[in-house]
C-alpha cells in the first residue's frame, strides 16, 4: 500500500467545494477542517502533509488562500471577460482594417465598411495589435529571413541562447496568439493544432510548427501560445495551485499537464496512465485503433504533447540534420519546457539528442526544486528562461521556503532600461512586499514615458502602437500586467545588453 501511494500522489485545489465563510475561517483563524474542504488528494496523508505546512508558515496559507479567490473570482467573471475579449478583438480589426477611426468614418459614409472575419489571414490578435512586428531584427550579424519565400541572407547560428535564436524564438511566440490563416502567411509553416483540454472541455492548447527551409531543413521551431488576455480558463490555470507528483522526477503543475493532454483531474488515473509508462507503451498506445482499451487513446490522438511529439518524430526524420527548439510566452512558456520534461521521461533520447534548445519568456513555475535539478543535469544549459523587471507570471505560483513551486534554467533578467544579466531567481521573486509597492509604480510611469518616445530614440520599428500604450496605462494600475507584454520581451533581446556574461552573439 505505501509503494503505491508512492506511485501516485497528487493534490487538487477545489474552490468550489467551499464557501466565503470556510475560506475565511481557513485564512484568519487557521481552522484546517476548513482548509480541507478545499483540498483533494490521492489519499488522506497528502491532504495532512500540506495542511501541516500551514501551521509552520503563514505564507503557506496565504498562497493556497490566493489560488482558491483568484480562481473564484476569475471563474465569476469568466463569461463577461470572454464577451470583452470578442468586443475588444472585433473593434480593433475594425479599426486597422478600415485605416482606423477616420478612415472608418470615411468608409462607413461611402457604404465601404470593410468587416472583419475572424480565423481570417486578415484578422489580427489584441496581442498582435500591441506589437505588429513580424520581422526579425535586420541588425544581427547571423538573422536570416523566415518568410515563405526562400530569400535567405545567412543562416542562422545553431547555438542555443544564441541572440539571434532568442529573437527568432521570441517572435514565434507572438505569432503563436495568431490563427493560422495569419502564421500561414508568415513562414515556412508546418501545422497548426488546436488541442483538446479534457477539463476544459474543449480545444484550448494551440501550438505550431514551422522550419527554416521547406527541405533540408536545419531548423524545426515548435510554439505553443501563451495566456490569452481574456480567456478566463487560462487565468485559472495560472494562479492554480494543484500538483501531481512523479516518482523520481518531481511535482508538476496539474493544470499544465491537462493543457498538454497528459491526463485530467476528474480521473486522476489518467494521469499515472498517460505519463507513468515506457516509451515502448506510448508507441503501442499511438497505433491501436480500438477505441475500447483502456490506454485512453482519444486523449492520446488530440492531446498536445502526442500530437506535436508524432510530427516531430515525422520531421525529425525527413530533415535529417535539422534540431528543433521548443519555445514559448507566458502558459505558452511552461508548456514549452514541459514538452521536453515528458521526453525526457519517456525515454526519447534519439528525440532529444536534437534538441537545440527551449527558450520561454514571461514564464510561470512549473514544478518543484526536485524537478529543476532532474531537468537542468538533462537540459545541460539548453534552457533558457527570460524574464522582464516586473513581469508577474514569472512570479506565479507563490514561491518560499515550503512551497513546492521553483524555478529552474538559465535565467536571463532584463530591467527597464534593458540591461540584462544571467540569474538564478528574478528579484522579488513574488512580486509582493511594500518594499518593491513604490519602486513598481514609479517604473511603471517610467515605461509610459519611454513608450511614447520609443519611437524617436530607436527608430520606426520600436514605435509603440496606441493599443501598447493603452496597456502601458493599465501598467499604473497592476504595473506586472504591462510588464508582461511581448512588446518588453521583442526590445529587451533586440536593445538590451548582458552585464557579466558571455553568451554567444551578446
Amino acid at each position: 500500500m505505501a509503494e503505491e501511494e508512492e506511485d501516485f500522489r497528487y493534490l487538487i485545489v477545489e474552490p468550489e467545494n467551499g464557501g466565503i465563510t470556510d475560506l475565511l475561517r481557513f485564512g484568519i483563524f487557521g481552522n484546517k477542517g476548513k482548509g480541507a474542504k478545499f483540498l483533494y488528494g490521492s489519499h488522506p496523508r497528502v491532504i495532512q502533509e500540506e495542511l501541516s505546512l500551514v501551521g509552520e508558515d503563514g505564507d503557506h496559507r496565504l498562497v493556497i488562500m490566493v489560488s482558491i479567490i483568484m480562481r473564484k473570482l476569475i471563474k465569476l467573471f469568466g463569461k463577461p471577460l470572454e464577451w470583452t475579449g470578442y468586443l475588444v478583438d472585433f473593434l480593433l480589426n475594425l479599426l486597422s482594417l478600415n485605416r482606423n477611426l477616420l478612415g472608418l468614418i470615411a468608409n462607413f459614409l461611402q457604404g465601404k465598411v470593410v468587416i472583419p472575419v475572424r480565423g481570417s489571414a486578415t484578422f489580427i490578435s489584441t496581442i498582435g495589435h500591441i506589437d505588429g512586428r513580424i520581422d526579425l531584427d535586420p541588425n544581427f550579424d547571423d538573422v536570416f529571413v523566415f518568410q515563405k519565400d526562400d530569400v535567405v541572407r545567412e543562416e542562422i547560428k545553431l547555438d542555443a541562447g544564441n541572440r539571434s535564436l532568442m529573437d527568432l524564438s521570441m517572435m514565434a511566440s507572438k505569432l503563436a496568439y495568431e490563427n493560422a490563416n495569419v502564421i500561414k502567411n508568415v513562414m515556412h509553416f508546418v501545422d497548426f493544432y488546436d488541442c483538446w483540454n479534457e477539463y476544459q472541455k474543449e480545444r484550448s492548447t494551440q501550438v505550431f510548427i514551422f522550419c527554416d527551409k521547406q527541405k533540408d531543413a536545419n531548423l524545426i521551431v515548435i510554439s505553443f501560445r501563451g495566456t490569452e488576455p481574456f480567456d478566463a480558463d487560462d487565468w485559472i490555470t495560472d494562479f492554480d495551485y494543484s500538483w501531481y507528483d512523479i516518482p523520481k522526477l518531481g511535482k508538476i503543475h496539474m493544470g499544465f499537464l491537462e493543457a498538454l493532454g497528459l491526463g485530467y483531474r476528474s480521473n486522476p488515473s489518467s494521469f499515472q496512465q498517460l505519463i507513468q509508462t515506457t516509451k515502448n507503451d506510448f508507441d503501442e498506445k499511438e497505433t491501436q485503433q480500438d477505441p475500447n482499451k483502456k490506454l485512453f487513446p482519444e486523449m492520446v490522438e488530440m492531446s498536445a504533447y502526442f500530437t506535436v511529439r508524432r510530427k516531430l518524430k515525422s520531421l525529425l526524420k525527413e530533415h535529417t540534420n535539422a534540431k528543433f527548439v521548443v519555445t514559448g510566452h507566458s502558459l505558452g512558456g511552461a508548456l514549452a519546457i514541459l514538452f521536453p520534461t515528458v521526453l525526457v521521461l519517456h525515454q526519447e533520447e534519439e528525440v532529444l539528442e536534437r534538441l537545440l534548445g527551449v527558450h520561454t519568456f514571461g514564464q510561470p513555475r512549473v514544478g518543484n526544486r526536485q524537478l529543476g535539478r532532474y531537468m537542468e543535469s538533462r537540459l545541460q544549459e539548453r534552457y533558457y528562461r527570460m524574464v522582464y523587471c516586473n513581469d508577474i507570471v514569472p512570479r506565479l505560483p507563490y514561491d518560499n521556503k515550503t512551497f513546492l513551486y521553483k524555478h529552474f534554467g538559465v535565467c536571463l533578467y532584463y530591467n527597464s532600461f534593458f540591461i540584462g544579466q544571467e540569474m538564478e531567481e528574478e528579484p522579488n521573486r513574488n512580486y509582493y512586499g511594500m518594499w518593491y509597492l513604490i519602486p513598481e509604480y514609479v517604473n511603471a510611469v517610467w515605461e509610459l514615458v519611454r513608450g511614447m518616445g520609443m519611437g524617436r530614440r530607436y527608430g520606426a520599428d520600436y514605435k509603440e502602437s496606441w493599443e501598447g500604450i493603452v496597456m502601458r496605462m493599465m501598467g499604473l494600475v497592476i504595473p506586472g500586467i504591462s510588464a508582461h507584454a511581448p512588446p518588453n520581451y521583442i526590445n529587451s533581446i533586440r536593445l538590451g545588453k548582458l552585464r557579466h556574461v558571455q553568451m554567444s552573439t551578446l
